[in-house]
Formats: structure tokens, C-alpha cells, sequence
């Protein structure tokens, strides 16, 4: 948690130039250098008392919105969550603890869905429970052949 600094002065600025201060060209780039550390974790790099999850999404969204990317953004998001809440990968039963985790991790990754896609981002979370991916399954990265195969790119 930051002490409500996060939002003082020009914020915008101050995350690009931690993400600049690290080598990277974009907070995109930083934030896919480190696939499945959640966005307070990427906070917390970029500045400990300074920097907030949701300030580190809003970039991310509007770089994918800019570039055309959002799904690929949504994939990633995903896999933050699972990371998160499924240290050990998707459980071999679905029993009421880890259908709770699961629940948690999906309803947080629509949480961190732009509007247009929510109701898509709904149905893939249905699906998941419905037929399970195979016991520890972790994806890795936006790049995950499953999430490709139900969350493919946007052709344009």
C-alpha cells in the first residue's frame, strides 16, 4: 500500500520516468519484462511510496488502447491474477477452497478489464470453471497457447 503520496504532483510523468530510469522505452515493456508480478509488485519496483498498482494499470491500458493491443493486455492481466492467487497452478480439484481462489483470481481479473470486454472476460472465466485447463497449468505469459486459444488477438 502507498501512504497517499501516489497521487501528488504529476504522477503520469513520474511513472514514465521510473520506467525510463530502468531502461525501458515503455511501461508495457517493464511490466512484460516481469509476466506474472501483480501490479501492486510492479508498483512497489517503480516506487515503494509513490507508485500505485491502479496507476501502473491506467498506463498499461492506455498504451494497449494506443498500440492495439488490449487483448493481449487482458491475456497478461490474467495470468498476473492466476500467478497471484494460484502459486502452485490451476488445482487438481476444484473443491470449495480452491473453486474460491479460482472465483477470487477471475472476478479480480474483470476487475482490471476495460468495459468494452468485460462481458467477454466473463464468459472466458465461465468456461475455465466449466472445463478446467489441465492440473497445474500455469500459464506464464500473455503468450500461453490456452489463453491464445481463448482469448485470441484482435485482427484489424
Amino acid at each position: 500500500m502507498t501512504d497517499g503520496r501516489s497521487w501528488e504532483g504529476h504522477w503520469k510523468v513520474r511513472l514514465y520516468e521510473r520506467v525510463r530510469e530502468r531502461g525501458y522505452d515503455s511501461l508495457t515493456a517493464f511490466a512484460e519484462a516481469r509476466p506474472t508480478a501483480s501490479l501492486v509488485a510492479l508498483a512497489k519496483e517503480l516506487g515503494p511510496d509513490d507508485i500505485a498498482g491502479v496507476q501502473v494499470f491506467s498506463g498499461l491500458v492506455a498504451e494497449a488502447e494506443r498500440s492495439r493491443r488490449v487483448t493481449r493486455l487482458i491475456r497478461g492481466q490474467l495470468v498476473r491474477e492466476l500467478a497471484e492467487a494460484l502459486r502452485n497452478g490451476w488445482p487438481i480439484v476444484l473443491d470449495d477452497a480452491n473453486r474460491l481462489k479460482v472465483a477470487v483470481a477471475l472476478a479480480r481479473w474483470g476487475t482490471f478489464t476495460p468495459e468494452p470486454h468485460k462481458e467477454r472476460v466473463r464468459r472466458i472465466g465461465d468456461a475455465l470453471l466449466a472445463s478446467p485447463p489441465p492440473p497445474g497449468w500455469r500459464p506464464l505469459g500473455p503468450d500461453d497457447e490456452l489463453l491464445l486459444t481463448l482469448l485470441p488477438d484482435e485482427t484489424v
